[in-house]
């Protein structure tokens, strides 16, 4: 195992939280970027970026949506030393109008998967569909609790990828050869409706939850009435229009090209969930 750490940027969210786990199972020295973090990084403040990135040969890269700083961060990155980049992109990054015009996290991935491709070090994309862990440790786990949720995503269906098989994909591409090139588009093995999925949330809960389709305008309408910027409002609904447009529901063989099995299951992630909606 090199002596050289592993940085992990997004290092306490979603994915990037579990690449630090599972690194450290190895055994691999593991240097999490954080505001708070020691070193500190901001991705805001370039002048923390050097000491993060001081003896690192790897990195996972987790890019702030809505900025373009994922290139002269990778371009800082090669040059003190980096030889080795895996980057958390997202579904839809080379189907023309996926995300919307409008979408601000889409021309961030765009502008990211150029740039790691032009490093000239070796490189990793993962592309993952919707994560499961939204309805317990992210964007809808309170719509869950409240007994609803409302998306302007009709009745589209989502292949949903659980983020420990991103997590294992990325600590694949991170320490294993043969990853190198390779562009992994990430799903679950099926696809499911919203209301397929909060049902299987609630069968395993005993909550009572609802998935409620909304139009756009009036999903947008509310959330600045509960006092949202109305640029984060509008991205959140183009986030969401890929499910209402059919555009989610294909499934994605990553996970078994990356790891030679199958990918986990939505049941699967509901059970070991459960504790996420007791609170």
């Amino acid at each position: 195992m090199t002596e050289h750490p592993f940085l992990v940027t997004g290092g306490t969210g979603t994915t990037g939280g579990r690449v630090v786990s599972l690194l450290r199972a190895q055994g691999a020295p593991v240097r999490v970027a954080s505001r708070h973090g020691e070193p500190r990084f901001d991705w805001l403040d370039r002048t923390t970026w050097d000491r993060a990135l001081d003896g690192v040969r790897a990195v996972y890269l987790v890019p702030l949506d809505g900025h373009l700083l994922t290139r002269p961060f990778v371009e800082r990155a090669v040059r003190l030393g980096v030889e080795r980049v895996v980057l958390l992109s997202g579904r839809g990054v080379d189907v023309p109008g996926y995300s919307g015009e409008a979408n601000s996290a889409g021309a961030t991935h765009v502008d990211g998967e150029s740039a790691v491709r032009d490093s000239g070090v070796a490189w990793t994309i993962l592309r993952p569909a919707w994560f499961a862990q939204n309805f317990s440790e992210g964007v809808f786990r309170d719509a869950v609790l409240a007994g609803e949720l409302r998306l302007p995503a009709g009745d589209g269906a989502v292949s949903f990828v659980d983020a420990e098989d991103i997590a294992a994909v990325a600590v694949a591409a991170l320490t294993e050869d043969g990853h190198a090139g390779r562009t992994y588009e990430l799903s679950g093995p099926r696809a499911l409706t919203l209301t397929e999925a909060v049902a299987e949330i609630a069968a395993a809960t005993g909550r009572a939850v609802r998935y409620v389709p909304v139009p756009p305008g009036e999903f947008v309408a509310g959330l600045t009435a509960r006092g949202w910027p109305a640029a984060a409002a509008e991205d959140y609904a183009e986030a969401v229009s890929p499910i209402r447009r059919g555009l989610d529901e294909h499934l994605s063989d990553g996970v078994r090209r990356a790891l030679g099995r199958r990918p986990r299951d939505f049941t699967d992630y509901v059970r070991a969930s459960v504790s996420a909606w007791r609170a």
